[in-house]
């Protein structure tokens, strides 16, 4: 397998340190807009940079991507970058004929008179468009494959193929006691991407209804975190898997909530009041002139890069899912989850516990499909696949999953 990595960022680079320890490809491709950044995560590899090539390339540029692709004869393209590019980099794999994978999807539209009642555009409605060009193709797009969307979703079907008959509710709940020294307000991940889904109104669904919104950071709710994080209020925000599960699981309920805390909706409320979320581009005055900006750009511009925290960071981060269901005519209740150590992966990769929780699940994903495991034409989620033997190699990357009964 020949892979091309498109971003260079926290994750990305997570990427490649995980690969990088494993047998399943022949060569990544590593590519940024930023050639210095792409140069630098290959050249951390130390003696196993030989499987890597940093490169430069534009994520908005489809022709130049797919160029980029023949060029490297690569047969599968990773998707690093923040979910502005994902339909270029979705339609360039296409053209190209090389399968692909990301992390997020295409981004969401609020409903233009009723946000928070009725849907508009929903996250990867854009992708799942395209469905039959993929399949007529034979190729496949694995979408929402990171942690939340991702191993939550693998933890999902496999509640619902091994642990229960009839399930109510799946709920993926987000927390952690993560924290990092030395700043007011440092986001752990992209704040872009943080600002894009805490402030989109929230999805849900309903058997019986069907997909329908609310407002940001609704429905509060303690959630008990497990392996010492404790008690952490999570709250609404918009996320694919209430999107993905409902395509292949039959629960009566699906909802993604997220411990952000009152300091971080708070300091979220704050840029939306002032309109420093927006990205449309707004004139500035400059010694050089007039420039047009993305406000939200200047906001990730002033923040501290997350990929360099993980110094200051300490504690753990939870990703999970909680399922609410019937099994042999007896209620139950199970919370699959997987808790990451930023100490650990500090200490293993050399990168902080938020991104390489993120990044460790497509490259398994990668495995999977390299090795013929996984299969499949389309565009399909992760609940479209078998989800035991991702588990059972979590287990064996050294990063193993739990599940609590309620």
């Amino acid at each position: 397998m020949r892979i091309l990595l498109v971003g260079a960022g926290g994750v990305g680079t997570a990427i490649t340190r995980i690969a990088a320890r494993r047998p399943f490809f022949d060569h990544m491709v590593v590519a940024d807009y930023d050639l210095p950044r792409a140069k630098a995560a290959v050249a951390a590899l130390g003696d196993a940079a030989a499987r890597f090539t940093p490169a430069r390339i534009d994520a908005a540029d489809a022709r130049a991507v797919t160029g980029l692709l023949a060029e490297h004869r690569c047969d599968v393209l990773l998707n690093a970058t923040d979910p502005r590019f994902v339909l270029p980099l979705f339609d360039a794999a296409l053209a190209a004929g090389a399968d692909y994978l990301d992390m997020a999807m295409s981004m969401s539209r609020p409903h233009p008179e009723r946000p928070y009642e009725e849907v508009g555009v929903k996250l990867g409605d854009e992708q799942f468009a395209r469905a039959g060009a993929w399949t007529e193709r034979g190729g496949l797009a694995l979408v929402g494959m990171g942690v939340e969307p991702g191993l939550a979703d693998v933890f999902a079907r496999y509640a619902a193929d091994e642990l229960f008959d009839e399930i109510e509710e799946i709920g993926i709940r987000d927390g952690g006691n993560l924290t990092v020294e030395g700043y007011e307000f440092a986001p752990s991940f992209s704040i872009w991407t943080t600002i894009e889904e805490c402030l989109n109104p929230p999805l849900i669904y309903e058997k019986d209804r069907g997909w329908y919104t609310t407002e940001p950071f609704s429905e509060p709710e303690v959630f008990d975190f497990p392996d010492g994080i404790g008690p952490v209020e999570c709250v609404n925000v918009e996320h694919e898997e209430v999107v993905l599960v409902p395509r292949w699981i039959p629960a009566r309920r699906v909802t993604f909530k997220y411990g952000l805390g009152e300091e971080f909706i708070g300091a979220l409320k704050t840029l939306h009041a002032i309109g420093v979320d927006r990205t449309d581009p707004v004139e500035v005055r400059t010694g050089d002139g007039t420039v047009e900006v993305s406000p939200r750009d200047v906001v990730a511009a002033v923040l501290p890069d997350p990929a360099g925290l993980g110094e200051r960071m300490h504690g753990k981060t939870c990703a999970g899912t909680w399922v609410k269901g019937v099994k042999d005519g007896r209620p139950r209740e199970v919370y699959l989850y997987h808790v990451v150590d930023n100490q650990w992966t500090m200490r293993e990769y050399g990168s902080q516990a938020v991104v390489w929780q993120t990044a460790v699940n497509p490259v398994i994903a990668l495995e999977l499909l390299a090795e013929g495991v996984w299969k499949g034409t389309g565009v399909l989620g992760p609940e479209a696949f078998e989800p035991r033997p991702f588990l059972d190699l979590l287990v064996a990357y050294g990063s193993p999953w739990g599940m609590r009964e309620q």
